[in-house]
């Protein structure tokens, strides 16, 4: 296979498994709703729950940047406090590992009939969570062709010296590693393409592990530059979130080589005890970096809050950072002491809406900015608590209440 061969099959092999893993990915999305958002809004109210919400979202889409992304677009719109977004940041880091878990599963020989029965479904019928279905199953069956075509073009290079010579480099620098792992997620705008080409050259014997795991640490110091980017001209929650995950990144990368030796021995005795084929290696490395990371940062949440907020300064806005205390799981077991959340939130409305009109008073006399922008702000807090408050109420209507109860809601929903 000549050179020009080589680098065609790893291009389209490459560009087959990214769309594969987005359209896997944008299926899966459609499939559980529109209850993505809902899930990182309601399920963080401990470090834990924040975890477990992060690393469920990015299984279901299939990226970490995007589950990121999206936490940064909460926290900026209110939604989300900088503590919670710290503990969706490392169950992102978590979710991103099932990629590279699926592609361990190393079934590259059968992805053109998953990628036929996926057609099927998306063709001839018309039911929209059979087409979603058909999505996920037709995303699976590219990203394993295109791994496959990858795999393929990748393999002569174990033969090239220049090559060879370039891999003794990386296991002799962890550091050079390090980067070159950073800066190819950047590039492909996916860790788990890079994840997907490591596994495919350690499969082929092209690389050993010790250059392997620094590329793999530095997948996730990538998978920041795009949160950045997100933050840039949002609020200072945004910009501190988008910090928080450098920060998190990073330490999670320097303690692992800092237990650089021990990891590689608990990878070994993994791989023995579980007969792991080389892409598996590589995805337990993945899991085990990334939960180790997690168990060890998650009880300095609060902590890594302070540091980022000393390095990014300002002072916060409670009010547009503010959000309901409405919990839906009172509705069906107590009717009556949710309408009672919601008075107490409908009494908080009418507070913002008075400090609004004083704010609103206060910039017809003085014509400044800063009254200006703070209207603007309390009048998006009150719009968005006004819709919440209402979808409450609507799932209350359905519900048995007390007469007394009963005006009351009928007097709260005018």
């Amino acid at each position: 296979m000549d050179v020009q061969q080589i680098i065609f099959q790893f291009i389209g092999g490459i560009g087959i498994f990214l769309f594969g893993l987005k359209y896997m990915g944008d299926g899966l999305q459609r499939a559980a709703g529109d209850n993505l958002r809902s899930i990182l809004n309601t399920f963080t109210s401990t470090p834990l729950r924040a975890v477990l919400a992060g690393a469920t979202v990015t299984a279901l889409i299939q990226s970490s940047t995007g589950t990121t992304v999206l936490t940064v677009g909460l926290v900026s719109a209110g939604f989300m406090t900088l503590t919670q977004a710290i503990g969706v940041i490392m169950g992102a880091n978590i979710g991103t590992t099932i990629t590279a878990f699926i592609i361990g599963l190393n079934i590259s020989d059968y992805a053109l009939p998953i990628i036929g029965v996926g057609a099927l479904f998306l063709f001839f019928f018309k039911n929209q969570l059979i087409a979603s279905i058909g999505q996920i199953i037709f995303g699976f069956g590219a990203l394993f062709y295109g791994l496959d075509l990858m795999g393929n073009g990748l393999e002569p290079l174990q033969n090239l010296q220049i090559f060879s010579d370039l891999m003794i480099r990386l296991s002799d620098s962890p550091f050079l590693g390090i980067i070159s792992g950073s800066v190819m997620t950047f590039i492909l705008q996916s860790s788990s393409a890079t994840t997907g080409i490591l596994q495919q050259l350690f499969a082929q014997g092209a690389m050993s592990i010790e250059a392997a795991l620094p590329i793999l640490f530095g997948t996730n110091i990538g998978t920041t530059f795009t949160s950045v980017l997100a933050a840039m001209g949002a609020s200072l929650a945004a910009k501190r979130t988008a910090v928080a995950h450098v920060i998190f990144n990073v330490l999670g990368t320097i303690l692992a080589m800092i237990l650089f030796a021990p990891f590689t021995r608990v990878l070994s005795m993994l791989t023995s005890t579980f007969s792991l084929n080389p892409e598996l290696e590589i995805a337990f490395a993945h899991g085990v970096f990334n939960l180790l990371s997690v168990s060890v940062l998650i009880w300095f949440t609060p902590q890594l809050a302070k540091l980022v907020s000393r390095i990014v300064p300002g002072e916060e806005d409670t009010i547009e950072m503010y959000e309901p205390n409405l919990d839906y799981s009172l509705i069906q077991r107590s009717p009556a002491f949710a309408l009672d959340q919601a008075k107490h939130e409908i009494v908080q409305l009418g507070q913002f809406v008075l400090e609004e009109y004083n704010t609103m008073f206060g910039y017809y006399l003085n014509q400044d900015k800063k009254s200006y922008d703070h209207v603007l702000k309390i009048e998006d807090v009150v719009d968005r608590i006004d819709i919440q408050i209402t979808e409450y109420l609507m799932y209350i209507s359905v519900e048995d209440l007390p007469v007394r109860s009963s005006n009351e809601h009928a007097q709260m929903g005018e």
